[in-house]
Formats: structure tokens, sequence, C-alpha cells
């Protein structure tokens, strides 16, 4: 049996030509396959859609009003299909949710994403930063950011980078309280730390064979990367900062690497799709970008 859409496109075509032996033609079936078609939905409406004789066949009033709305019905469905057809020449627009940790998004993730709203203005952005653990389903997220390790194996995940942590200090604070050459040296150190959320305390610090440290000598806890990185080009104490946040200071000479020894194991940074399936052009640009922007940084 047809499916109701197939149903109306053939009475479509054998509407438009005025005759079931083309609309066969038209759409590769046979003529007794457009018959079937006609009087199925005739049985269905009611009503008689065609007056036939052996010579020809022509619409009835009421065939003719059903012929006028199922082809718009028809074209609008095929409209659907077309809008997200990858191959169709159309600008990609719509929303796009992405979700990713405050400081990799302020250093990496907003420039990418504006650099690509300013070249595709029918895409829209709700971002979303934050370095706890997303509720993608309930944040309706389509794109997401991620350090460490993602657990979830529903996800389409592409591993894009390796972030470092490194130990740093400004020249002047090296200069006034001296660098420290081995871990036991922080805690006669003035140093930052990073507020975790989840347990009320402050982040440890991490070295190479997963040692933990908590230095003592905190003098600038914060809850925000980019603060606690301010706190430290400031020279008012060392800290513990990711690569992305480092790099080009230390570059500059404006910071100090130290403690290259005991640095521990670099994270891998991900880019992830909480679905599976078929990928909308729009989404398929951003997730793109994004994972070109994370590598090249």
């Amino acid at each position: 049996m047809l499916n109701r859409l197939e149903m109306l496109r053939i009475f479509c075509a054998a509407a438009e030509l005025g005759s079931f032996k083309e609309a066969a033609i038209r759409l590769a079936i046979s003529p007794q396959a457009v018959t079937r078609a006609v009087q199925e939905l005739e049985r269905l409406q009611g009503e008689v859609l065609f007056h036939r004789n052996t010579r020809q066949v022509q619409l009835s009033a009421y065939g003719a009003q059903l012929a006028m709305r199922a082809q718009l019905a028809v074209q609008q469905v095929d409209q659907l299909f077309e809008h997200g057809d990858a191959g169709s020449g159309e600008e990609p627009g719509g929303l796009v949710r992405v979700a990713a940790p405050t400081a990799l998004a302020h250093a990496i993730v907003m420039p990418a994403l504006t650099a690509l709203a300013q070249r595709y203005p029918k895409i829209d952005f709700d971002v979303r930063l934050g370095d706890e653990l997303v509720d993608v389903v309930s944040e309706k997220i389509d794109i997401g950011v991620r350090i460490g390790i993602l657990r979830d194996n529903r996800f389409v995940v592409r591993r894009v980078a390796k972030m470092h942590l490194q130990v740093v200090g400004t020249p002047d604070c090296i200069a006034r309280h001296g660098a420290p050459q081995a871990i036991a040296d922080l805690d006669r150190l003035p140093t930052t730390a990073m507020h975790d959320r989840s347990t009320g305390r402050a982040w440890p610090w991490l070295f190479g064979d997963g040692q933990e440290v908590y230095p003592r000598g905190n003098r600038f806890i914060c809850n925000d990367a980019q603060a606690e990185l301010s706190a430290v080009l400031a020279g008012l104490a060392f800290g513990q900062l990711s690569s992305y946040l480092v790099d080009q200071h230390l570059a500059t000479g404006r910071l100090v690497a130290l403690l290259h020894e005991h640095d521990p194991v670099p994270w891998d940074i991900y880019i992830y799709r909480p679905q599976r399936g078929p990928l909308a052009p729009r989404l398929r640009l951003v997730f793109d970008a994004l994972a070109a922007a994370l590598a090249q940084a």
C-alpha cells in the first residue's frame, strides 16, 4: 500500500498533466500504479476525483480543489528536506548552543565564534560558560568543549589539543621572594588558588607522578581563572595556570615558568556533540571551526 504522501504526489502529477499515462512516465511507474493510487485516494476522500472514459481523464470539481491543496502540501514537505540539504548552496543559518569552560572560552572559543558570526550572519549563538559538567539534555547543547575525560559514550567526540599546567611567576615576584627549587618550597611562597565549588575547598596543584599539593601560602583565592591570571601578572603571587592562559606571557617574558621537571601529564581537550546521526550544515560548520581553532591554539 502506498503511503499517503506518495499517493498525493501521484495524484498531483495526474492532475497537472491530465493523463494517467503521462503521470506514470514522469514518475517512472506503471499506469496501473497511477490508477490504483487515484482509486485509493478517491476511497479515502469519498469523492470522485477524475471523470474517466476510454479516451481521456478530466478532473472533477472536487478533484480540482483537492489538487490545489495537495500541490501546496507536497511542495511544503519537499521544502523541509531541501532546507536540510547541505549541498543546496543556501547560506547556513539557525541557532547553535555551545558549552565551554570559562577561561578556555574567553581565550579561544569566543574569538572563533565571533569570527564565525561575522562571516555567517544567519547563524545565532547561545553560549553557556562554566567549569562544571553541563546537563547537555536539559540545556539543549549542540556542541561542547571539555577539558579532561569524557565518559559518555553516546557523544560524538574529537580530541583536538592538550592542555599543560605550569607553575609561573613574574620576574618581579621571583626577585622579591626567590624562585621555588622544589615543590616543598611553595609552602613558604605567596601563591594563588582556585575555589572548587563542589567541595568549598581550593583545588590542589597537580604535579608529576600523581602528586596533589595544597600550598599553604595562598594570598589570592578566587573562582575565575582570568582573575587568577591577573593576580599572577600583577606580581602578587605564584600560580599554577593553564598553558592557553600563560603561553603568550611566557613568550614575551612577562611570566617565567618554574619547576619544569615536576610538570603533570597534559590534559586532553575535547570537542563533542551530544547527538549522533545527521548533522545540520550550521552545526558542522561550527564544530569544525572550533576544532580547528582549538587545535591551532
